[in-house]
């Protein structure tokens, strides 16, 4: 099934947002934070921010505002970032690629450790020092990895039936990048990445201004 609708939800899309904000006042040897420094950071309300705050069950302190190492782990934690989570990749298109390479992930607990491709071209080799490995290769590779989360960057066409395959081997969460909404038992969670809603969002705010 597709990721429950929560009512936290878009709280849960802005806080990845403050981290790098939090992470530089932190660098910059400040000890807190106020709310309002974050929202101005983002063209944000300060009491929208406030709120997303609230969730991790932080609270800030009059006239300081919020300890930023407590923050930052406040988030952290919220998240499930606190924790390295070793995930795979299938599908090392140019997309995938892209992923992989993507150094952002490891400060935020996400670490692939693998790809998976048809391609004879990839397979065996290595992409940004991950190694690829046959697409047929999943169902003994993925048990034998221990790895419970993966990214589905294969063509539309073959989406469902390499869900089906990832699921049958034990994966229990896939952030899927395809255009397909994909159909799975209720244990297993689906996050659906759609980069044409974002262009739109894109477009849309360029033409209102």
């Amino acid at each position: 099934m597709e990721t429950p609708r929560i009512s936290a939800a878009p709280s849960v899309r802005r806080l990845p947002s403050y981290l790098p904000i939090i992470r530089n006042m932190r660098s910059e040897g400040e000890e807190y934070i106020s709310g309002t420094t974050i929202a101005q950071e983002l063209h944000l309300e300060a009491i929208q921010v406030r709120k997303d705050l609230a969730i991790t069950g932080i609270k800030g302190k009059p006239k300081k505002g919020y300890p930023v190492e407590l923050l930052i782990n406040a988030i952290e934690r919220f998240l499930g970032w606190d924790i390295l989570q070793d995930a795979v990749i299938v599908g090392v298109g140019n997309l995938g690629t892209a992923l992989i390479g993507y150094q952002e992930f490891q400060l935020n607990g996400l670490n692939i450790i693998a790809g998976f491709d048809n391609n004879p071209k990839k397979i065996g080799s290595t992409v940004h020092g991950i190694p690829v490995f046959n697409i047929t290769t999943m169902d003994i590779n993925i048990p034998f990895f221990g790895v419970n989360i993966a990214i589905l960057t294969v063509p539309t066409i073959c989406a469902q039936e390499t869900a089906d395959t990832l699921i049958k081997a034990g994966i229990s969460g896939i952030w899927n990048f395809t255009n397909t909404k994909l159909k799975a038992p209720s244990h297993v969670v689906v996050q659906r990445e759609d980069l044409s809603s974002g262009y739109a969002m894109l477009c849309t705010k360029m033409r209102s201004r």
